[in-house]
């Protein structure tokens, strides 16, 4: 309902126009030097930046969800996190695609004005650190620690650590796949206690490998087996990633629609990012060839080791390695496939 004591909204009011419009200065300008194309530059990292900003607010929203200690199934709150986590991907496919729109400046175009930037890079994105450190990439998993907080002033270096030493978004996963009760609770497998469920499972996904694949029983057993002490390194926990599995295995059933969907958009965040790095490559590489970037980096080289190396979600990927086809999969108690359904 219209409040008649409100003021009015105009439009270049709300949006702040009148700041946006005019937080372009180039370099050049300032130097008398003609370089068309800074305008461009400078506004798609600015639009970059938004964007950023917007990723930052949608995984606050989602990490606030799985803070809590218990998200009921009847709750509204998978479905609305796994709807954001979505809206990231679709905000990052936005970003590799205005990489074309930056490709359009030649490089002949970039050098008019490249070193009136220094020591600016786009290494020095606050944001995008942020962003990796809110989603799950930890300080010493990074490629090129040493160099990473080098070019930050002392008030960025701070604002990164804040993000770095709050709960990420991959340890609020692991805490909640963990507390996923189907696979742990006794009362389901009563009818099957003589061949529990990771006994079974595990006999059939052995048959289902050729000799060339059999090393892979190894790392199967390193991750699943109580027997086996579970490899140092790892983000998600032995109950975590079992209960992934399960979730990828019995995607079918209803109750575990939304966290399949979760724990695939996750995977598709990961991807996003690597196309997103990747396309930023070859741009680089297009356009400084084997030049130092502006910040001090190895350019091309340096972003190569990142895109290879800040995988967040690497150990939910790597559960398709112990897949089995529909037919395969052992069958569910009945009790536990009733609990899995919406009509109780």
């Amino acid at each position: 309902m219209e409040n008649p004591q409100r003021p009015p909204v105009y439009y270049s009011e709300y949006l702040q126009l009148n700041k946006i419009l005019n937080a372009q200065a180039p370099e050049s300008d300032k130097e008398g030097i003609k370089a068309n194309d800074e305008m461009l530059f400078i506004i798609i990292h600015q639009t970059y930046e938004l964007w950023f900003k917007e990723i930052l607010h949608e995984l606050s929203i989602i990490r606030e969800v799985f803070k809590q200690t218990n998200i009921h199934n009847n709750a509204p709150d998978i479905y609305n996190s796994v709807h954001r986590l979505k809206r990231i991907c679709r905000i990052l496919e936005v970003a590799v695609m205005q990489i074309g729109v930056m490709e359009t400046m030649t490089p002949l175009d970039f050098l008019d004005f490249r070193d009136l930037l220094r020591p600016a890079s786009g290494f020095q994105s606050i944001q995008f650190k942020m962003i990796e450190a809110t989603l799950g990439l930890n300080f010493e998993n990074r490629h090129g620690k040493s160099y990473y907080l080098s070019q930050l002033t002392p008030e960025d270096v701070k604002r990164v650590k804040t993000a770095e030493s709050e709960q990420s978004l991959l340890v609020l996963i692991n805490q909640w796949l963990e507390r996923m009760p189907f696979v742990k609770n006794e009362d389901y497998w009563v009818e099957k206690a003589d061949s529990p469920f990771w006994k079974n499972y595990r006999d059939a996904y052995v048959n289902s490998l050729s000799e060339m694949e059999k090393q892979n029983v190894t790392l199967f057993d390193s991750i699943f087996s109580e027997e086996i002490n579970y490899p140092d390194g790892r983000s998600f926990s032995r109950e975590a990633s079992r209960n992934a599995l399960f979730i990828m295995l019995y995607r079918d059933q209803p109750l575990l629609h939304l966290p399949y969907e979760l724990l695939s958009t996750l995977l598709e965040i990961d991807e996003c990012l690597s196309l997103w790095r990747h396309r930023h490559i070859h741009m680089v590489q297009r356009t400084i060839g084997k030049r130092i970037g502006t910040g001090g980096s190895t350019g091309a080289e340096y972003l190569r080791g990142a895109a290879d190396s800040h995988y967040i979600f690497k150990e939910l990927a790597e559960l398709t390695s112990f897949l089995l086809p529909r037919g395969y999969l052992p069958e569910l108690p009945k009790k536990l496939v009733k609990d899995l359904c919406y009509n109780q």
